[in-house]
């Protein structure tokens, strides 16, 4: 076997405290450019809600932000108003539901059927 050499390489000749002063404008930057990122990816998704409210203006970071949340509380209040509304509608169908049953039931307890009974069933099963 030949004999090997150890090549020291420039990091191994660092501190500790320096690798982390020379690592840590590399791990800001990355940082940033994410941030970055991800503020123009809001600003792609909302454009068209962006036109609406600033047309022809250039949007700041925190222009974008400040929309994005406006936007986003908008529609969480949208949803919730759906969601009471589908509510609502969902309660009065079982309501509904129910009342009608009960009027069966009653209306089918008496023998004779009346005409006033004739045209109440006939009603309800519209």
């Amino acid at each position: 076997m030949a004999p090997s050499t150890v090549f020291l390489e420039p990091d191994n000749l660092l501190t500790p405290k320096e690798k982390n002063k020379l690592r840590k404008p590399v791990v800001e930057k990355m940082r940033r450019d994410r941030i970055n990122s991800s503020i123009e990816q809001l600003k792609l998704l909302l454009e068209k809600e962006f036109q609406r409210h600033q047309p022809n203006s250039k949007l700041e970071k925190a222009d974008i932000l400040e929309m994005t949340v406006s936007y986003l509380k908008q529609q969480s209040q949208l949803q919730m108003k759906r969601s009471f509304y589908k509510s609502s509608q969902f309660d009065f169908r079982e309501g509904y539901s129910r009342c009608l049953q009960e009027a069966f039931h009653f209306l089918s307890l008496h023998k004779v059927r009346t005409e006033t009974q004739t045209k109440l069933l006939s009603h309800f099963q519209k």
